[in-house]
């Protein structure tokens, strides 16, 4: 079993910048892949970028060149420094991590960000 909670979200203007951390416990050592993905409101979650223990990472189009994801591999912790942020960014930021026949799910952190 692993167990996610993300942080870091907040109120921030456009243009800004904000780091969000995914916090991993239980079996860390397990996952395979892990990544964020965002929901505004009303609408479907959105993949935004992935990470491997290898570092191998991958980024959606939405956030190619402003975002950077990375990974602490001794904790498992999960990061993304998300830049230039828009308005169309607001919305619930969520972590996930892949093992073997699971997919975990952190509850969330809200950003929005203001014209």
């Amino acid at each position: 079993q692993v167990q996610l909670v993300e942080s870091g979200g907040g109120l921030v203007q456009a243009g800004g910048s904000l780091r969000l951390s995914c916090a991993v416990s239980g079996d860390v050592f397990s996952l395979t892949m892990q990544g964020w993905y965002y929901q505004p409101t009303g609408k479907e979650r959105e993949l935004l970028a992935s990470i491997t223990p290898s570092g191998s990472t991958k980024y959606e189009d939405s956030v190619q060149g402003r975002s950077t994801i990375s990974r602490d591999n001794d904790k498992g912790t999960a990061y993304l420094q998300l830049n230039s942020l828009k308005p169309e960014d607001t919305g619930v930021y969520y972590c996930f991590g892949v093992s073997p026949g699971s997919t975990y799910w952190g509850p969330g952190t809200q950003v929005t960000v203001s014209a």
